[in-house]
């Protein structure tokens, strides 16, 4: 049984403009110490689906459909009260996007970690700052900085602290958004060291959201591509990147250079996400896709395993591999 269970999921957001269909059906499992990624362009609905599980959408974010199963919970439906005391931090977190910019600027950093080890665990402040000292040091950031504020600790240290939140109470589904977002190519390497090496030793189930496909290579077991709201593609991380099936997919992969292999011209997808106030019918992917025909305008196409575990949304699966293939 999986640790966490996604079906049909649908968030919309409610604007002046319209209702915007962020994420429009999307299911996936994610497996008790498994490492699962979520990638796909900025825009397609991979942070609304984050904050879906989590119920932190904004005020005009809301889940109109589907079913999110936590164990005996349904977190699409859960009360948020409910969350707050049994699940948040103690069972599920998050490390949001920029931590730049996630930790309150005039609470030291000490406090901000301990105050949900304070909330779920009703223990005295000198015994969870205590605490705080340990998750420091597991993250890699002296303990002596307990008291220091925001603005003193750097990109990487900020995010290595946000870490230590969502670890604070020893969870076991850690969700990452974007975690290297705006860090330099050597502090975004050992916070990536450190997440690895930290679900292996605590075996965290993960959910890492990112458009680097890099990361996606490095860490994941498990891929799901996701564009203009829908999965367009998941299977096994190994076969995403050596056969993938799904013209967006294979776009992904030919705009992303080899580090081992021979050179190769890189060619990037033409245009860009559609807007999801009135996103196109049929496939959303054929206004860019080079294979596109009359019935991919008209007709979404079913979302379907063609082999064991691997899922794929396309009308035309073989003849495209066909010709990726050079067959006839």
């Amino acid at each position: 049984m999986p640790l966490l269970s996604v079906e049909n999921l649908v968030t919309w957001y409610y604007t002046k403009e319209g209702e915007v269909k962020a994420v429009d059906g999307i299911t996936f499992d994610i497996g008790n110490g498994e490492f699962f990624g979520l990638a796909g362009e900025s825009g397609c609905g991979k942070t609304t689906a984050a904050l879906s599980i989590m119920r932190l959408l904004p005020r005009n974010g809301r889940i109109v459909g589907g079913k999110i199963a936590y164990g005996r919970y349904d977190l699409a439906r859960i009360e948020k009260s409910l969350l707050r005391k049994e699940l948040w931090w103690k069972k599920i977190s998050i490390v949001f996007q920029a931590a730049m910019n996630a930790m309150n600027p005039v609470i030291t950093v000490g406090d901000q970690v301990s105050e949900p080890i304070i909330f779920h665990e009703k223990i005295a402040k000198s015994e969870a700052e205590e605490r705080v000292k340990r998750l420091f040091e597991l993250v890699g950031i002296d303990s002596s900085r307990l008291k220091d504020y925001p603005h003193e600790f750097s990109g990487g240290m900020r995010q290595r602290a946000m870490i230590a939140m969502a670890l604070a109470c020893n969870p076991e589904f850690v969700i990452l958004d974007e975690p290297t977002t705006a860090l330099d190519v050597i502090v975004q390497g050992e916070v990536l060291d450190l997440i690895i090496k930290l679900q292996k030793d605590l075996n965290l189930s993960v959910m890492l959201i990112t458009h680097d496909l890099s990361v996606i290579a490095e860490m994941c077991q498990r891929t799901c591509i996701m564009y203009a709201g829908k999965l367009v593609e998941c299977a096994d991380t190994a076969t995403i990147f050596k056969n993938p099936r799904h013209p967006y997919t294979q776009g992904l992969i030919n705009a992303f250079p080899s580090i081992s292999g021979a050179w190769r011209r890189l060619e990037g997808i033409p245009g860009s996400p559609p807007n999801l106030l009135n996103p196109p019918s049929g496939c959303r992917f054929h206004t860019r896709c080079p294979y596109a025909k009359e019935r991919c305008l008209k007709e979404e196409p079913p979302y379907i395993e063609v082999s064991k575990g691997h899922y794929i949304a396309c009308h035309f699966i073989d003849e495209i591999n066909k010709i990726v293939s050079g067959g006839q």
